[in-house]
C-alpha cells in the first residue's frame, strides 16, 4: 500500500510545495490548512506520516502530536517551523518526532526525514 503523508501547514505556498515534493517521491499526499481540519478528516486513518508546522493558527503541531498520542495514534511526525525554539524542538523529539526542520528547508533533508520515518513504521 502506498504511504500517505499528511501535510499540515497554514501557509498555502508551503503546503502546496511540500505536497508536490511528497507526490514527486511517489507517495500519496493529503494537505490540510490546520490541525483541526486534519482531525476532522475522514482520511485520518489512512495517514502513514505527518509533516506539520509547529505554529498553526488554532491548535499547534506539537499539541496535535500530543492529542493524537492520547488517542492511540502513533504515526511519525516531521515538524517544520519558521520560528526555531530549542525547548519546543526538545519536546517534539521527546514525543517521538522523526525530524524538526527550519523553514526554509532543503527538500532533500525532508526526503531523508521521510525515508527514515517510513522505514520505522
Amino acid at each position: 500500500m502506498l504511504p500517505v503523508i499528511a501535510i499540515i501547514d497554514d501557509d498555502n505556498s508551503v503546503r502546496v510545495a511540500t505536497e508536490s515534493l511528497v507526490m514527486s517521491l511517489g507517495y500519496g499526499a493529503r494537505a490540510f490548512a490546520s490541525a483541526e481540519e486534519f482531525l476532522h478528516s475522514p482520511s485520518i486513518d489512512d495517514v502513514t506520516c505527518l509533516v506539520a508546522d509547529v505554529q498553526l493558527s488554532g491548535m499547534s503541531g506539537i499539541e496535535l502530536q500530543g492529542q493524537l498520542a492520547q488517542q492511540g495514534f502513533y504515526k511519525p511526525f516531521i515538524f517544520i517551523t519558521a520560528f526555531p525554539d530549542d525547548k519546543i524542538r526538545e519536546r517534539a523529539i521527546r514525543q517521538g518526532a522523526a525530524g524538526f526542520l527550519i523553514k526554509p528547508f532543503d527538500g532533500n533533508v525532508l526526503v531523508e526525514c521521510l525515508e527514515t520515518a517510513l522505514s520505522k513504521k
